[in-house]
C-alpha cells in the first residue's frame, strides 16, 4: 500500500446544500419586500389620515374666522345704534363661546372678550381663546370595542 500524503484540505460542497442556501435567501427576501409593501401601505393610510385631519382643522378654522367677521359686524352694528357702554354691553353681553365641529370626536372652541370701543378704530373684541376640544368619553368607547375584538 502506498499512502499519499496530502497537500491542504479538502472540502467537498454537495450540490442540495448550495440549491438549498439560494432558495433560503430568496425566501428572505420574499420576506423583506413583503415588511416593505406592508410598512409603505401602512404610512400611506396614516398620511392619508393625517391630511383629513389637517384639512378639516383648517376648514374649522375657517369657519370660526367667518363667525367672528359676522360678530365683529353684529358688534359694529350694535356700537352705532347704542348710547352709551351699560346699554352696549347689555345687547351684547360681556363674553361669547361657540364651537365649531372639526369631527365626530373633535371641536374648535372660541372665546371672545367683548370690548367697548373707546375710540374709532378700536376692537370690538379679544380672542381669549382658540382650542382644540377633544370628546374623551367615545374614544374611550372606541378603545373597549377595539380590546373587545382583539
Amino acid at each position: 500500500m502506498s499512502f499519499q500524503k496530502k497537500s491542504g484540505p479538502e472540502f467537498h460542497v454537495n450540490v442540495g446544500s448550495s440549491s438549498i442556501l439560494l432558495i433560503f435567501v430568496i425566501l428572505c427576501l420574499i420576506s423583506f419586500a413583503t415588511l416593505s409593501i406592508v410598512s409603505a401601505n401602512a404610512d400611506a393610510k396614516l398620511s392619508r389620515r393625517v391630511e383629513e385631519r389637517t384639512s378639516a382643522y383648517y376648514e374649522a378654522c375657517n369657519q370660526a374666522q367667518e363667525d367672528i367677521a359676522s360678530i365683529d359686524n353684529t358688534l359694529a352694528s350694535v356700537y352705532a345704534d347704542s348710547f352709551d357702554e351699560d346699554e352696549y354691553f347689555m345687547a351684547v353681553g360681556h363674553k361669547k363661546t361657540y364651537m365649531v365641529t372639526i369631527s365626530d370626536l373633535q371641536t374648535l372652541s372660541v372665546t371672545l372678550d367683548i370690548l367697548y370701543p373707546q375710540q374709532e378704530g378700536d376692537p370690538f373684541y379679544r380672542i381669549t381663546s382658540w382650542q382644540v376640544v377633544t370628546d374623551s368619553s367615545d374614544m374611550e368607547d372606541e378603545e373597549d370595542s377595539v380590546l373587545l375584538i382583539h
